[in-house]
């Protein structure tokens, strides 16, 4: 349709929301996915995106493509309302879904632009921004929010565990 809005997609964790207060339950073995996952509905908005959200929802419409498991989908829309974000469309990994988030998220960033243009991805994965450019994406990498003890653990968390 000639009057739909290309679709921005935003990451949640850490480009939203801060993660790092639950981190500590995936930095050892075994991790504890479950009491991780619990957690995020306790995660602070993180300025920054929400302003780059805010921002991108004026011409856009919003698409979340976050690495959380569905089981957390309800926790996870709150939060969204919670702080005021941005409507939106909401896609979550597959329960039992183990891809690294790099293949999870380039898959679905390909089924959403065969709807319409997808104008940009925010998302603080090196390997998933580094991936949608190689494809032709835009990126818009989420670097304010972790640091330089926090990001390895995240990253071990999307890429190598397939989890967020």
């Amino acid at each position: 349709m000639p009057d739909e809005k290309p679709y921005a997609v935003l990451d949640i964790d850490a480009t939203l929301s801060d993660v790092r207060h639950r981190l500590h339950h995936v930095e050892r073995r075994p991790k504890n996915w479950d009491a991780f996952f619990a957690a995020a509905k306790h995660d602070a908005p993180l300025a920054d995106g929400l302003l780059v959200a805010e921002s991108l929802a004026q011409e856009h419409d919003i698409v979340y493509l976050t690495g959380r498991p569905e089981r957390i989908r309800r926790d996870t829309q709150r939060w969204l309302e919670q702080h005021g974000l941005p409507k939106g469309r909401l896609l979550m990994r597959r329960d039992s879904d183990r891809r690294p988030s790099v293949a999870m998220k380039l898959y679905r960033l390909k089924r959403l632009a065969e709807e319409r243009t997808v104008a940009v991805l925010v998302d603080d994965d090196i390997a998933v921004c580094v991936a949608a450019e190689k494809a032709g994406f835009a990126v818009l990498r989420a670097d304010w929010a972790l640091d330089d003890d926090s990001e390895p653990t995240l990253f071990e968390a999307q890429e190598s565990d397939g989890r967020t």
